[in-house]
C-alpha cells in the first residue's frame, strides 16, 4: 500500500493525547503506518504552529517543544518525508472547485499525494466539495465519533 501523507489536523490530533480525535488518530495509525506515513514542509510548518498557538490549543506549546514532539513523531517507523516543489501560480488541481481559503491547503496535499502514488489522511469531510471525482480515492477520511 502507498504512504499516507497526514494532514495537519491528523498530526495534531495524533500527538496531543488531549486532543478531541486523538483516539481515532492514533487507531489509524497504529493500524496503517507501517505502510508508510509521511510528511512535507506545510505539514510540519502546520503542526509547530498550530501546536504552538494559544487561541488554537489553550495549553499549547513553545515552538520548540512542538518541534521537538514534531521530531518524536518523524523518527517513528515508517516515516517519509516528501520535498513540495507544487506551485500555487501552476496548480495541479482546478482551482475552480476550491470554494473556500480553508480547502486550499488540503487540495493542494491531495495533488502531492497524487503526484507520489500515495494518498491523503484527514479528518475534513468538506475537502470532497473541492475534488474533481476521480481524485476523491485519494483521500482517507478519518471517522471521528462523539466519544473521541
Amino acid at each position: 500500500m502507498a504512504a499516507a501523507l497526514l494532514d495537519v489536523n491528523v498530526l495534531i490530533a495524533l500527538a496531543w493525547p488531549n486532543h478531541v480525535h486523538h483516539h481515532a488518530a492514533r487507531h489509524w495509525f497504529e493500524a496503517s503506518s507501517p505502510d508508510g506515513w509521511a510528511t512535507t514542509p506545510v505539514t510540519e510548518l502546520g503542526f509547530v504552529r498550530v501546536s504552538s498557538n494559544k487561541k488554537v490549543i489553550p495549553d499549547a506549546a513553545t515552538p520548540g517543544a512542538a518541534l521537538e514532539v514534531l521530531r518524536s513523531l518523524c523518527a517513528l517507523p515508517g516515516h517519509e518525508f516528501w520535498p513540495d516543489d507544487t506551485r500555487l501560480v501552476d496548480p495541479p488541481f482546478a482551482i475552480d472547485r476550491v470554494g473556500t481559503h480553508q480547502q486550499l491547503t488540503d487540495v493542494h496535499l491531495t495533488a502531492l499525494a497524487t503526484r507520489r502514488k500515495g494518498r491523503l489522511v484527514t479528518f475534513d469531510k468538506g475537502i470532497s466539495k473541492a475534488l474533481h471525482p476521480a481524485d476523491q480515492s485519494v483521500v482517507e477520511l478519518l471517522p471521528v465519533t462523539v466519544s473521541d
